[in-house]
């Protein structure tokens, strides 16, 4: 069967139906994200009905400009467009999509009428990976979108594993919180931003009490699951979209609750020892029950002020609190004040 302007999609021989069918054996999970541009409707419908019965997820864009905008909106694995379409053709598209799309590698696959080899070097300059004459074989186009499957599959488990990498590399692996690294890294942007921004922020600085006795009597399993749900308990009870817990000892963890003043950060702290205290830990040494002292300091930013404020006297003011705190689950507040002039860049 041949379709208007060139594109030859002939009827399946017996090999074809051999490829369609390994295509269908396919595991749904390695499917990929196809988009389709091309302005003519038969040709879009002939290769989506053969994409479809590969398993690829198969979208389609009617003009180059339609194609930006799917891009820009949706992660797809591979782009197949024909070069000669109006307003934005094919090499226009692909010199837009390599420069505005950053969210894994496109595969992109030029399907043209022109088989000079000018015209396929001017392709591959454009930003297409891959370049095939329309009146290929079906074979020859699944094969070379099968290439754009491995590619893309490839780099996107590298990315997924250099995030894990990162992750693990700031979070404690116990807990799940943020590690000492991430604590040192971010606290001075919190507080940067704090003073760029005339905010409050406060932090709590958190011990677990007893919590030595509990490890070394029952050994480091049961001291690991009340670490686990400090932290849980803790991440239940804080903004997910601004707070955040670190964990910067054996049993110290800091809550950092930016645009917080110091009245909302003792609320935090109330509701933490209530959550604390409200059931026992279900450990491997039995349920235990615990509670921890909390130290409050909050970084409030005045105008009339014009001493400026660091990382060290936070930490020194939340040192303090946490001392005052120390035995029974105790609470202490403090504040610190700076002149918002003085920010930390």
């Amino acid at each position: 069967m041949y379709l208007e302007r060139g594109l030859s999609l002939p009827a399946e021989s017996s090999t074809d139906r051999e490829a369609t069918a390994r295509a269908r054996l396919l595991d749904s999970s390695s499917a990929c994200r196809v988009l389709v541009v091309d302005d003519d409707n038969l040709v879009r419908a002939r290769l989506c009905s053969l994409l479809d019965a590969s398993r690829y997820d198969v979208h389609v864009a009617a003009s180059g400009e339609e194609a930006l905008r799917a891009l820009k909106t949706t992660p797809f694995h591979i782009v197949l467009t024909d070069w000669q379409m109006p307003d934005m053709d094919g090499l226009a598209l692909c010199r837009h999509a390599r420069l505005c799309h950053d969210d894994g590698y496109v595969y992109i696959l030029m399907l043209t009428v022109r088989d000079s080899k000018q015209d396929m070097l001017a392709g591959l300059a454009a930003g297409a990976d891959d370049y095939v004459v329309k009146g290929a074989s079906v074979d020859e186009i699944l094969a070379l979108l099968e290439v754009g499957r491995r590619i893309t599959h490839v780099d996107r488990s590298q990315r997924a594993s250099n995030r894990e990498n990162q992750r693990l590399l700031l979070t404690d692996p116990l807990t799940g919180a943020y590690n000492l690294r991430y604590f040192v890294q971010q606290l001075p942007r919190e507080l940067g931003r704090s003073l760029r921004y005339g905010r409050p922020m406060a932090i709590l600085s958190c011990a677990i009490e007893g919590f030595k006795p509990v490890n070394d009597g029952f050994g480091r399993e049961t001291g690991d699951d009340l670490l686990r749900a400090f932290a849980s308990r803790t991440e239940s009870c804080i903004r997910k979209s601004s707070d955040w817990l670190a964990r910067v000892g054996d049993n110290d963890f800091i809550v950092v609750l930016p645009e917080t003043t110091a009245s909302a950060a003792s609320r935090v702290a109330q509701k933490l020892r209530q959550v604390f205290t409200s059931k026992p830990v279900i450990t491997r040494a039995g349920p235990i029950n615990f509670t921890a002292s909390i130290g409050v300091t909050a970084a409030e930013v005045k105008d009339e002020l014009d001493g400026g404020l660091c990382i060290d006297d936070i930490l020194r003011a939340a040192d303090r609190g946490l001392f005052a705190g120390k035995g029974g689950g105790q609470q202490a507040t403090g504040t610190a004040r700076t002149g918002a002039k003085n920010g930390i860049n």
